[in-house]
């Protein structure tokens, strides 16, 4: 999430206590940011939550699918499995690694910039 948004959101909270309507909030904030404004539902939803005491203009952690979290030492054991074996599937590096599937995936393709060469 970029900076803007939780900026907006300060601001919002800020007209709340003010004791600004929603959509003077929304019509003020649209002068401002223009284009990059948050959409009108979600200006109204966020002065919502700050009238019912909600102080925090982060979002909150959400469940779902994790960020691919990948560091120096896991990249470099992933290039060590590769140099040893070239043939090597991305689920076994997975398994040996200790790491999911999708992780491997993301440091052979996305970091490393490879990808299939040839397939039966």
């Amino acid at each position: 999430m970029d900076s803007s948004r939780t900026v907006q959101r300060a601001v919002i909270q800020f007209l709340h206590a003010e004791v600004e309507q929603a959509s003077e909030i929304y019509r003020r904030m649209k002068e401002v940011y223009r284009e990059k404004c948050l959409i009108q539902c979600t200006t109204f939803w966020w002065r919502q939550n700050y009238e019912v005491g909600h102080v925090n203009t982060k979002d909150l952690p959400r469940p779902g699918q994790a960020h691919v979290m990948t560091n120096c030492a896991t990249i470099s054991a992933v290039d060590e499995i590769i140099w040893q074996n070239c043939r090597i599937a991305t689920r076994e590096i997975a398994v040996e690694l200790s790491k999911s599937k999708g992780t491997v995936h993301h440091i052979i393709h996305k970091k490393h910039g490879c990808g299939k060469v040839c397939a039966q």
